[in-house]
């Protein structure tokens, strides 16, 4: 097998990968939609996120493939991170509602409509889950005041999750 065949198949390969990856994705993301009643526009966020990651790690693998000098190559991707980073350095709080919005959206107990109480020992809240956003949770109290909850303040606070006859079911502190 010569040099460019070998190219080719790499290439193929990658491809492919690239092509499983985007399905399995959408599907793992729909099949946590639906069990978590999230809205569809989150969703769609979170895809395109993890399409972006996806593309661009198959990018640079064919660039690599197809002869790109690798120096180069590492030198313009450290480059582009360091301006990035910087980026999003300045924007912390936005950087860290976003990825606590991820954390939110695949791993913790709380969904749509869910009564739950947020304890703090200064200011207690209690009210039904109206909307999780890419920056915000949204409660609705039993005075029908909407309240927003960054992200990131969410996750860092214990969570009790309230059953339809008021008893706890789960607690949850992050």
């Amino acid at each position: 097998m010569n040099s460019t065949e070998l190219k080719i198949l790499e290439t193929v390969i990658v491809v492919v990968a690239y092509a499983l990856l985007r399905v399995i994705s959408v599907k793992l993301v729909r099949q946590t939609m639906s069990n978590r009643l999230v809205q569809k526009a989150r969703g769609k966020i979170i895809k395109k996120a993890l399409n972006l990651v996806f593309f661009t790690t198959c990018s640079i693998l064919l660039l690599l493939i197809w002869g790109v000098d690798q120096s180069e190559l590492a030198m313009f991707v450290s480059t582009l991170l360091t301006v990035i980073g910087i980026a999003l350095f300045a924007q912390w709080s936005i950087l860290s509602n976003i990825t606590s919005s991820l954390i939110i959206f695949f791993n913790h107990s709380v969904k749509l409509e869910d009564d739950i109480s947020i304890v703090d020992k200064d200011f207690e809240v209690e009210g039904r889950i109206s909307d999780i956003g890419l920056f915000f949770i949204i409660l609705k109290t039993k005075d029908d005041e909407e309240i927003s909850i960054p992200n990131n303040v969410f996750i860092q606070k214990m969570v009790k999750k309230n059953s339809k006859d008021s008893s706890a079911i789960s607690t949850k502190n992050n």
